[in-house]
């Protein structure tokens, strides 16, 4: 009944396939599968990459600015009382020291207007010694401004004791610093800096940043106490800079670079090896959804053209009735699409199937996922469309070569 209502090319289109129901099936799994293992190596790929960039990037910003670093400078021998040659000239790399980026208010105001940047956050660090009775730790102080940097590092799910708001002369330290200077929420801490200036600290929290020399020498305090202690009068050593798109952080670092004169260091300079694994896991990805892509469209391409010999006489006789070639060519990209429409939308359920029960199997030694996986609905929308156009594009060499029959030769066979 619903048949009368189709087009006549999708009438014998389906009715071809029906006919050749071992073929179609086949040809129908084959597509399954291929799509299934897209839709499968993707989700899986994606979630590795995100878990990946959770680890590195959840504890650093994207893009660092720094005062430019000072250039080396020529020193050229006097010769004696000013007569002779001078003989030779000595480069002179000068010390490297910690200093205030200069009018870093006005540079945080003009990074926060460039499209594409989320959050600015200014920073003083500097180098002190943490002292706890006779113990005693080297480690880097971090001046903060909380209600900025802590959208840039998220400490809500990275402490272990005490809270992560700061104010006064509070601090933050990790758990393996706690451990070794035996000092723990609501106790002082004594710091000293190189010029002699000292304070009493009092740590309001102990943080875990997943790594042990993160959590042994860093430690955060307010921006003023770290601009009081490292003699830094209103100033920051860096400034924390957070992107929209985190891939996008060298072409932004660069632009910031020439729009303010600041040294820009983006995440991907940074981790230049990182970055180049995470390329490669993406090539390795395109290049596998390809070659599954090119097995699938050649398996109905294989189909359709054994269609297309089986089915001469039917398509003789249609051209003898005045079929017109443009329907005969519709008759067959139909087959591939529908094959390739079909397939997609089982190998859709089978890569879904496929997700669920790696999450179900895949765990860590306690019992949770090894790294979440997210169903994101655009890759099976891209699944099917792939599938469907694979379908089309590989009928089109079967669908020429049965428009092009003559109707007289293909009756006597």
């Amino acid at each position: 009944m619903f048949a009368s209502y189709l087009p006549f090319e999708w009438i014998v289109a389906i009715r071809f396939l029906k006919e050749g129901r071992m073929q179609t099936l086949f040809i129908v799994t084959g597509v399954a599968i291929g799509v299934g293992v897209i839709v499968f190596m993707s989700a899986l790929l994606s979630g590795l990459q995100a878990n990946f960039m959770r680890r590195v990037l959840s504890a650093q910003a994207h893009i660092q600015l720094l005062q430019p670093q000072q250039t080396t400078r020529q020193l050229l021998p006097t010769p004696q009382n000013g007569i002779g040659p001078v003989e030779m000239a000595s480069v002179q790399a000068p010390m490297q020291q910690k200093k205030s980026i200069d009018q870093w208010q006005s540079v945080a105001t003009q990074v926060q207007a460039l499209r594409g940047v989320r959050i600015v956050s200014p920073v003083a660090s500097g180098s002190i010694l943490a002292v706890r009775g006779s113990a005693n730790r080297a480690v880097t102080v971090s001046g903060i401004d909380p209600a900025s940097y802590f959208q840039i590092v998220d400490f809500s799910d990275k402490m272990v004791r005490g809270t992560w708001h700061l104010a006064g002369t509070d601090i933050l330290i990790g758990t393996d610093l706690s451990a070794d200077l035996g000092v723990n929420v609501g106790e002082k801490l004594h710091v000293t800096t190189a010029d002699g200036a000292n304070s009493a600290l009092t740590v309001v929290g102990v943080f875990d940043l997943g790594s042990k020399g993160v959590n042994q020498r860093n430690t955060f305090t307010t921006l003023r106490t770290a601009q009081s202690l490292l003699n830094l009068p209103a100033g920051v050593t860096s400034i924390e800079v957070t992107v929209d798109d985190i891939y996008a952080a060298e072409t932004i670092a660069q632009r910031i670079a020439a729009a303010t004169g600041v040294q820009a260091d983006s995440w991907i300079k940074n981790s230049a090896q990182f970055f180049a694994a995470i390329s490669a896991q993406t090539t390795a990805n395109t290049a596998i959804r390809f070659l599954v892509a090119l097995s699938v469209a050649f398996g109905i391409a294989s189909v359709l053209v054994v269609s297309v010999v089986q089915k001469s006489r039917e398509i003789g006789i249609l051209r003898a009735m005045g079929i017109a070639r443009a329907q005969i060519l519709r008759i067959f990209l139909l087959q591939g699409g529908l094959l390739g429409l079909a397939g997609s939308l089982l190998g859709c359920g089978l890569g879904a199937l496929s997700l669920v029960l790696w999450q179900s199997l895949a765990r860590n030694a306690d019992g949770t996922p090894l790294f979440p996986l997210e169903f994101d609905a655009t890759l099976f929308t891209l699944a099917l469309v792939l599938g469907s156009l694979t379908g089309l594009l590989a009928a089109l060499a079967p669908a020429m070569r049965a428009a092009r029959l003559d109707p007289v030769v293909a009756i006597r066979g």
